[in-house]
């Protein structure tokens, strides 16, 4: 077995080495060498990254589920959706316009602030409680307080005011 493993690392060139005279110096070799650019490439400047809305100070981030968050306010009496293009609550408004011989208990407000009062459930939707104080949520500011719930679009500054007495869009 041994035998096979020198026969394997055994190799024979045929041939008579021929060398010069020795002259004393090392062989020149020739070597290549990157070439310098007579000017300065051209720089690359990236522009900034798109400016995001920027969050309201002290404000808590709502996380979205499936694209939605949804949310009820502290006395329980409003409910709403809420996604990049719209805001949609319900509530049992205590003056709202009768649509289709009901009184509304909806309404619903684009991000270009066209609102429109609705009649229709939310169903069992999977809500967070607000407290007293400011949200950030899919692209909308939204300010809880005793007196109402103010949603504002962070990109168009379109926004409505809910209350169980009215809404005000702005």
């Amino acid at each position: 077995m041994s035998v096979a493993i020198l026969a394997g690392c055994h190799s024979t060139t045929a041939g008579s080495p021929v060398g010069g005279p020795p002259s004393g110096t090392e062989p020149s070799f020739p070597t290549s060498q990157p070439t310098r650019p007579t000017a300065a490439p051209p720089r690359t400047i990236n522009p900034p990254p798109p400016s995001s809305p920027t969050r309201a100070p002290g404000s808590e981030e709502l996380t979205p589920a499936n694209g939605y968050v949804y949310i009820e306010t502290k006395s329980g009496k409003t409910r709403c959706q809420l996604d990049e293009s719209e805001v949609g609550c319900e509530s049992q408004f205590t003056n709202s316009p009768t649509m289709d011989g009901m009184p509304a208990n909806g309404v619903r407000l684009t991000a270009d602030g066209t609102l429109r009062w609705i009649v229709g459930n939310l169903g069992d939707i999977p809500v967070v409680t607000l407290d007293y104080r400011t949200y950030q949520a899919v692209g909308w500011t939204i300010v809880a307080g005793e007196d109402g719930t103010r949603f504002t679009n962070d990109a168009t500054r379109h926004g409505m005011v809910v209350a169980t007495s009215g809404v005000q869009s702005f």
